[in-house]
């Protein structure tokens, strides 16, 4: 991807593709800031669209959701299309935001079968909005979520939507369980 990187900051260029780790990464602590345009254009999901996805499936929402409309598990600090956050803790436009995620990975048996569903633990803004939630599987859209057994490691991915969406302080901390 083509990310444009000045100021400290990394931004998505509508159109380059997603932005993915070169390494994996499976039970973590990551932190990250992130600011949608000073300047909102459109509503709902166009307004500073983008996500978070552990591992390249499970997606923490990132959406100007300062006085703007959408539907509840699309809004920000979403757990994309399975759960809306427990409050709207967005500040305005162009302000710099933060996430705390605390991520554990989803373990599979020998066949497949899912052992354990992936559970997260987010705050937004400082603020809890999701309490060590079980996902019902990778996030989709308008389907129903579900699992595919994966490796126990894979990449962060930082989605490129369409939105100039800001990037900065990205760190993560490895867990052992």
């Amino acid at each position: 991807a083509k990310w444009k990187v000045e100021g400290g900051y990394i931004e998505v260029v509508p159109g380059s593709g997603d932005l993915v780790s070169t390494r994996g990464f499976g039970d973590c602590q990551l932190h990250l800031e992130w600011a949608t345009p000073a300047s909102p254009k459109g509503e709902g999901q166009d307004r500073g669209n983008s996500g978070v996805f552990l591992m390249g499936r499970y997606e923490v929402q990132v959406l100007d959701s300062y006085r703007s409309r959408t539907y509840a598990d699309g809004q920000a600090a979403a757990l994309y299309g399975q759960f809306p956050p427990m409050v709207n803790a967005s500040r305005p436009p162009g302000e710099w935001q933060e996430y705390d995620i605390v991520f554990h990975r989803p373990r599979f048996e020998r066949d497949g079968k899912l052992a354990s569903p992936a559970r997260m633990t987010v705050f937004h803004n400082r603020v809890l909005v999701h309490d060590n939630v079980e996902l019902a599987g990778a996030t989709a859209h308008r389907q129903r979520a579900s699992y595919t057994a994966h490796p126990d490691r894979l990449p962060l991915l930082l989605q490129d939507h369409g939105s100039p969406v800001r990037y900065r302080n990205i760190w993560v901390r490895e867990l052992e369980r």
